[in-house]
C-alpha cells in the first residue's frame, strides 16, 4: 500500500521524468532497493527484476538509435558507443538529474552510509524505471523516456569527447613522476551473472591508493583510477 507522502513523490518524479504511470506501483517498485526490503521496509517487491528488463530495453533503444542514425558505424564502433552510453557513470548523472536518489527507498543503514548518492544504487534504479515504463507503457513509451537523454551520450561517445581515459591519464602521470610499478588488483566480483559488480584496487609501488566499482573490471578499473587522480591532486 503507498501512503499519501510517497503518492505525492512518486508524482513528482513522473512529473520530472514526463510519463505518467498507470500502474503506479510499477514505479514504486523500481524505486525499491534490496536493503528496504531486507532491512526496513514491508514491501516483498524490490526492483533487481525490473532492473534486468530495463537493462535489456535501454540496451535495444540505443542500438536501434545508432543502426538508424549511424550508418556508417560498424559493429563494434557502435558496441563501443553503446557501452559508453549505457555505462554506470553515465546514467548516475542522469539519475541524478531526475532526482532518482531522492526516491529511492532504502534501508536506514543504506541511506546513512550515502546510499542515495551511490552511483550503483542509482543507476540501478534508473534501469529498474526503464523497465517499469516498459512494463506500463510498452516499448515505445520506454523508448520516448531514454530518447530525452541517450542521444546527447551518444553524439559525444561517437566524437570521442566522452570523459577522458583515467587509466591511461593516471599512467602517463606515474611514469612521469616515476612513482613506481602501477597495478590493479581485483578485490571483489559480485551480483547475478546478468548484472556484475566488479571491485578494482590501485597500487603504486606496493601503496594502496584507492579501488573503484563498475559492471566490468574495465568500468570498475576507470573508476579506480579517477578516484586515484582525485586523490593525487589533493595532495
Amino acid at each position: 500500500m503507498i501512503d499519501f507522502e510517497r503518492s505525492e513523490e512518486l508524482k513528482r518524479l513522473q512529473k520530472k521524468i514526463g510519463y505518467d504511470f498507470t500502474d503506479v506501483s510499477l514505479l514504486n517498485t523500481a524505486l525499491t532497493h534490496t536493503s528496504f526490503v531486507k532491512g526496513d521496509g514491508n514491501n516483498n517487491e524490490h526492483n533487481e527484476r525490473l532492473e534486468y528488463l530495463g537493462d535489456a530495453v535501454l540496451e535495444l533503444s540505443v542500438s536501434a538509435y545508432l543502426f538508424e542514425n549511424y550508418p556508417k558505424l560498424n559493429e563494434g564502433k557502435m558496441t563501443r558507443v553503446r557501452a559508453q552510453t549505457v555505462c554506470e557513470s553515465s546514467l548516475f548523472e542522469v539519475a541524478k538529474y531526475y532526482g532518482v536518489g531522492e526516491a529511492v527507498l532504502l534501508s536506514k543503514g543504506e541511506s546513512n552510509s550515502g546510499g542515495r548518492k551511490k552511483p550503483s544504487i542509482l543507476s540501478d534504479a534508473l534501469e529498474a524505471v526503464i523497465g517499469a515504463i516498459y512494463k506500463d507503457g510498452g516499448f515505445e513509451k520506454a523508448d520516448a523516456f531514454i530518447m530525452q537523454f541517450a542521444p546527447s551520450y551518444i553524439e559525444k561517445a561517437v566524437n570521442g569527447s566522452t570523459d577522458k581515459d583515467y587509466k591511461t591519464t593516471l599512467q602517463e602521470l606515474v611514469q612521469r613522476e616515476h612513482m613506481g610499478a602501477l597495478k590493479y588488483v581485483l578485490v571483489s566480483e559480485k551480483g547475478p551473472d546478468h548484472k556484475k559488480e566488479f571491485e578494482m584496487l590501485i597500487t603504486i609501488a606496493g601503496k594502496e591508493y584507492a579501488s573503484g566499482k563498475g559492471h566490468s573490471k574495465q568500468e570498475a578499473g576507470q573508476n579506480a583510477a579517477k578516484s586515484v587522480l582525485e586523490l593525487l591532486k589533493q595532495q
